[in-house]
């Protein structure tokens, strides 16, 4: 007989979410065959346009999981930090500029043979599925949120790396025509991020291409982005073109711009405050109350083993 153990973060599907009007949609999205086009969140672009649509929702992988309640759609894809369109987080309406194809990645370093990839292609050679995460910002708020998309790790096995590269570095798109923010030439253009191998190969390790069941909004990060639940969200780059694989440890965005206060780890951790401010704490979208911060955003028991030959470093911000 087949004794299946779970992970400390997988929970059942019925334990991720009490929204019964989120579910409930799923189900009759499938009944209509509507996939991605349907009952978009008040205020939001529909999906029509995206020619992966129809390839949600993807099925729920349960091993993943956030206890808790979903945060409202509306609220997850209308408040939104994405500097290349604007510094406030009502950008929504100005992303929808954003060209999302034709939409090219492109893989360089030390890799077998450097490559590039069309976006549809991409999707085509990867396993998808949706997985719920908490998501916690470095300004003290916080979601759960159902991610579509892939393991990185496949698309690590994708690009062939050779060599044993040390880290993977990923660039958000450039274009500043419809990307004004872009146009400031305070920040350290092109949004550059980072994870060590063995963080990028991690079986928590996420590449969103969708959210709520649909192609994911281009005010959240579309057509793909990083989700790596234990860190802040920072970390988690929007809209990659670039994928590269060094030895050179990235200088990160934000660490680029003050090393003082973001450095390239980025764990979260309560008990290490941001120099302007407390850690301890976080405020869900659309709640009043502040709840307690927890160590690797309630991973700690499956990454702070990638840290324990690290623990010299700067690994909290």
């Amino acid at each position: 007989m087949l004794i299946r153990r779970r992970k400390g973060w997988e929970i059942p599907e019925r334990e991720a979410t009490s929204e019964s009007v989120y579910l409930g949609r799923r189900t009759l999205v499938r009944a209509m065959g509507l996939g991605g086009i349907a009952l978009a969140a008040p205020g939001v672009a529909l999906a029509e346009d995206d020619p992966s649509a129809s390839k949600y929702p993807v099925r729920r992988e349960d091993r993943f999981g956030a206890h808790g309640a979903i945060t409202a759609e509306k609220l997850a894809t209308t408040y939104n930090n994405y500097y290349e369109f604007d510094t406030d987080k009502s950008i929504w309406r100005a992303a929808q500029k954003l060209p999302i194809r034709p939409w090219t990645v492109k893989v360089s370093g030390k890799v077998e043979k450097p490559f590039e990839i069309g976006f549809d292609d991409l999707l085509a050679h990867m396993p998808l599925e949706e997985r719920v995460y908490r998501h916690r910002c470095v300004e003290t708020w916080s979601m759960i949120v159902p991610w579509s998309g892939f393991p990185m790790k496949s698309l690590v096995e994708l690009c062939k790396p050779v060599g044993d590269p040390k880290y993977v570095v990923m660039q958000t798109l450039s274009n500043p025509k419809v990307m004004p923010g872009q146009k400031d030439i305070l920040y350290p253009w092109p949004y550059t991020e980072g994870l060590a191998m063995d963080e990028a190969m991690h079986d928590l390790t996420f590449i969103a291409t969708g959210l709520y069941g649909k192609p994911i909004p281009k005010q959240n990060g579309a057509p793909l982005r990083l989700v790596a639940p234990w860190k802040y969200g920072f970390k988690n780059v929007k809209s990659i073109v670039a994928i590269e694989f060094t030895d050179k440890r990235p200088v990160s965005f934000w660490e680029k711009l003050q090393d003082s206060e973001y450095g390239f780890w980025a764990n979260v951790n309560p008990q290490v405050p941001h120099p302007r401010w407390s850690q301890a704490t976080e405020k869900p979208l659309g709640s009043d109350a502040r709840i307690p911060t927890q160590l690797y955003n309630g991973y700690a028991e499956f990454v702070a083993g990638l840290y324990t030959n690290r623990k010299a470093e700067k690994l909290f911000m």
